[in-house]
């Protein structure tokens, strides 16, 4: 027999006993307590504290509010649904999170092999798509606008669509209980090849460098977009609206895919045998809204999707790669909410990991024009020289940071760690120190023949035959 108890609850009108057990439900509580004060249902909190601290909330409850907020939130949040298994008297001491397999268990010697024999111990279980009931991710955030524009401006100049892989952080989401929310810092654009309908990503010999970077600057990859876009009217900038509720939101291809990352960043979990549940990385869309503007839409496919990718089972359609199919089934079937879509905002207040206000040029836009070289370098440089801007603004891009430890001339991989501190943290002591370094000795050396150079070029143009007045600035293409 369950233990009775009497829990003192103490409101403006006065204090109530209320007699409870200790096996009993949160959600079962609080009815108590709503029909010993004469509440409505969920129109009152408690909390375990005088200071409003540690609010006891029922999972009704929880879905309630998130059904109430503008716009309405259909998925709780993965740790508001960690509180809900594990709120029970046995504090989810026997909750295990089991990971989808839709593959053969092997070892089972109570027959021959498959295809040969199959029972029911290693045959897996059949997979009835459903809605998820939580996401890991709520929201999306980029710090500020010029990491999105400086993104678009690709598509933008050539009409080409891109991709790149968003670094961050995931912070607390306060406006959805126990929420999480993933802050973008940078986007990488890694090496592709891009058409107005397609991208193919090409094999990137500076990953491994990349994400030792973002580490030590307190960034992880967190998620990837892609743009999706079709100029409507250059004249005012208008792009068609084609992902809506009549055509599609992600394609069965983009959808394998967003589960292919997903799998690749699995989601520590300590309730789970595996020891990982699920994933918080996400995709983001940049492509037309109903206003015929670009949008950002941000999206996860759920653990039954990554479970189907992973083990092979979902495959797009060769003629038409917005429909999928399951393998060993027909290919008329019907696969419902698979994906589960995030909001993706930007900040009243614009954040900015990295500070500088001048661009250094994007990696592997060679397709622009764009290159990543000490030219630039010393341009940049130049740029810096005219502005009141300290050092570390000055070396405060993402972009930039890349090049030093990646390029070919002087790596500086191993000597770079102090000046990631300094951005990391902010410290312009720091920065100044590393400032003083050989390493950007011989840099500041190699920007300043550089720099000779660039303004030799403009004189010796002019002294040139007629035929090489011809040189000169780039001429853009605009889609």
């Amino acid at each position: 027999m369950a233990e009775n108890i009497i829990i003192r609850v103490q409101s403006p009108e006065g204090m109530k006993k209320i007699a409870s057990t200790k096996r009993e439900t949160a959600a079962a509580f609080l009815k108590k307590v709503a029909k010993e004060f004469g509440f409505s249902s969920n129109g009152f909190s408690i909390y375990l504290n005088r200071n409003k601290t540690g609010e006891i909330l029922s999972q009704n409850k929880t879905l309630n509010y998130l059904n109430h907020l503008d716009p309405p939130v259909k998925h709780m949040s993965f740790h508001a649904y960690i509180r809900k298994l594990t709120g029970g008297a046995d504090k989810g001491k026997f909750v295990a999170l089991e990971n989808i397999s839709c593959k053969i268990k092997s070892g089972c010697e109570g027959h021959p092999p498959w295809p040969e024999g199959i029972c029911t111990k290693c045959q897996p279980s059949a997979i009835t798509l459903n809605r998820q009931k939580y996401r890991h991710v709520d929201n999306i955030m980029f710090e500020n606008h010029t990491i999105a524009d400086r993104f678009l401006d690709f598509w933008r100049k050539t009409g080409s669509q891109r991709m790149g892989y968003l670094y961050g952080r995931y912070t607390e989401h306060k406006d959805i209980p126990l929420g999480i929310r993933a802050e973008v810092a940078a986007i990488y654009e890694p090496p592709q090849i891009g058409t107005q309908n397609s991208l193919e990503l090409i094999e990137d010999p500076k990953a491994e460098a990349v994400e030792e970077i973002a580490a030590k600057l307190g960034l992880r990859k967190v998620g990837w977009i892609f743009t999706d876009l079709l100029s409507e009217d250059t004249r005012i900038g208008t792009v068609h609206y084609t992902r809506n509720k009549d055509s599609f939101f992600l394609s069965a291809e983009e959808c394998i895919t967003a589960g292919h990352f997903q799998n690749q960043h699995a989601n520590a979990c300590r309730l789970s045998p595996d020891g990982h549940f699920g994933s918080k990385f996400f995709t983001v869309v940049a492509t037309g809204g109903p206003d015929n503007q670009v949008h950002f839409e941000g999206y996860q496919v759920s653990n039954q999707c990554m479970a189907l990718v992973r083990d092979e089972c979902l495959l797009p359609c060769r003629d038409a790669p917005e429909l999928g199919y399951a393998k060993e089934s027909s290919t008329e079937q019907y696969v419902p909410d698979v994906f589960y879509k995030i909001t993706t905002t930007f900040p009243k207040d614009p954040v900015f990991t990295f500070s500088s206000t001048l661009r250094f040029p994007i990696e592997n836009r060679d397709a622009l024009g764009e290159t990543q070289d000490f030219h630039s370098l010393a341009t940049y440089l130049s740029q810096c020289s005219s502005s009141s801007c300290s050092f570390l603004d000055i070396v405060s891009d993402f972009h930039l940071l890349l090049f030093l430890v990646t390029n070919e001339v002087m790596p500086l991989q191993d000597s770079i760690g102090l000046l990631l501190d300094a951005v990391k943290t902010s410290n312009e002591e720091l920065a100044q120190t590393w400032k003083k370094s050989e390493q950007w000795a011989t840099i500041e050396q190699l920007c300043s023949e550089f720099h000779r150079d660039l303004w030799i070029m403009p004189w010796v143009a002019q002294l040139s035959p007629s035929p090489l007045q011809l040189c000169g600035p780039a001429s853009t293409a605009h889609s």
